[in-house]
């Protein structure tokens, strides 16, 4: 029941971000309004991580198995795609090297300025 309870959650809040995408007339997909409904709902503590937590972890355990369907409709349209396979091929590794990049830059500055920020007001605290 608990389970039932926690995709019920994920699912209106799913609901709410396809209401938001027909009544806002940006080109906006549903589930980036159910990702920032979620994410400010967890934020504020509106939602507690534990009423989605088991739910989620089980979505994100059968995520490779989401993407067969989306891997057949690639092999169903095969004739289309092989003229521009290349290009896309330089393009999803070149893309994919940058967000790597980018992320990996970010996560050093956000772990460099969270240990700078902790050894300030742990000295702050000392000092006083």
């Amino acid at each position: 029941m608990k389970y039932l309870k926690q995709f019920l959650i994920i699912i209106f809040i799913s609901f709410i971000g396809e209401i938001l995408k027909e009544l806002i007339p940006f080109p906006v997909p549903a589930s980036i309004y159910g990702m920032i409904i979620m994410f400010a709902g967890l934020w504020t503590g509106f939602i507690k991580e534990g009423q989605v937590s088991g739910a989620g972890d089980f979505l994100v355990e059968i995520m490779p198995v989401m993407f067969i369907p989306a891997a057949a409709g690639l092999m169903d349209s095969w004739g289309i795609l092989k003229p521009v396979l290349l290009p896309v091929a330089v393009i999803t590794v070149v893309s994919t090297v940058i967000v790597m990049a980018a992320s990996g830059k970010v996560t050093q500055f956000v772990l460099l300025h969270g240990k700078k920020h902790t050894l300030e007001n742990h000295n702050g605290k000392l000092s006083k």
